[in-house]
């Protein structure tokens, strides 16, 4: 592993980590700047499916980050920065000290992705999620649960935002996905490839605990607020989460959570 010195915020060899609010906005070109120990840990892990490009780490960072370093490609670069440098590049106090930046994995056509899933396998369909927090949580809790992969439709957020990656504690970057899906056309390949796809909806007259679980699932999630489409609804099982003192509805990253416990604990 070789460590190289930065002590010019301006030094071309860290340009794709300047600015990085404002370029978390306009995107990178099938890249990513991901924040954190944890969050680097497992893009260095061998179960990342998206590939390390270079590390930015303030210099008080590099000792209790060597075993990770070390297991690094070597054409990986480290560079090293005091805070005061590594702030000017981010453009923000980074009180973590610790960017990664990464390549996204090639995209999956949603017919292979389902075609490698097994008799049982449970998925997430998630459609018009634009809440960074709430994507980072369905990521988790998809990993949490053994998911076998996050669906996307086209009006949801970019999974590979900074704070998606960082509130999914790095779920994101292990997590199998297929995105910018037409839903109803995602919810018919489901059906074809027999999955269930069921619709978390309050309106559901079918609670969760009442749902059978085994074979194949689909939880379908939709948006805070305005929910599913009901036309989307109509081409799945809807089905509710059984509640208590007038509440008709959670978080979707918490209904979601616990859809994926019933289904994914077995029969």
């Amino acid at each position: 592993m070789e460590i190289s010195r930065i002590d010019d915020p301006l030094d071309p060899r860290v340009s794709a980590f300047r600015d990085i609010r404002e370029r978390d906005l306009t995107g990178r070109q099938g890249l990513f700047v991901a924040e954190g120990e944890v969050v680097l840990r497992v893009l260095a892990s061998p179960h990342a499916l998206c590939r390390p490009r270079s590390v930015l780490l303030a210099e008080n960072r590099v000792a209790g980050l060597a075993e990770v370093l070390e297991s690094l490609p070597d054409d990986v670069p480290v560079h090293v920065a005091g805070q005061g440098v590594l702030d000017s590049v981010a453009g923000f106090h980074l009180h973590r000290g610790i960017l990664a930046l990464g390549e996204k994995p090639p995209a999956q056509p949603l017919e292979a992705l389902l075609a490698a899933m097994g008799d049982d396998a449970v998925v997430v369909l998630a459609c018009g999620i634009g809440n960074h927090d709430n994507m980072g949580g369905i990521f988790r809790n998809a990993a949490a649960f053994g998911a076998g992969a996050v669906l996307l439709d086209a009006q949801c957020c970019d999974p590979f935002y900074r704070k998606a990656i960082r509130v999914s504690v790095g779920a994101v970057l292990r997590t199998p996905m297929a995105t910018g899906l037409e839903a109803m056309a995602a919810v018919s390949g489901l059906k074809a490839a027999g999955f269930r796809g069921l619709a978390m909806t309050p309106s559901a007259g079918v609670t969760l605990d009442q749902a059978p679980r085994g074979g194949r699932v689909a939880i379908v999630l939709g948006a805070e607020g305005p929910g599913l489409p009901d036309s989307l609804i109509a081409a799945c099982e809807p089905v509710g989460i059984r509640m208590s003192g007038g509440f008709d509805s959670l978080n979707v990253a918490t209904a979601g959570a616990i859809a994926l416990h019933h289904f994914a604990r077995g029969a």
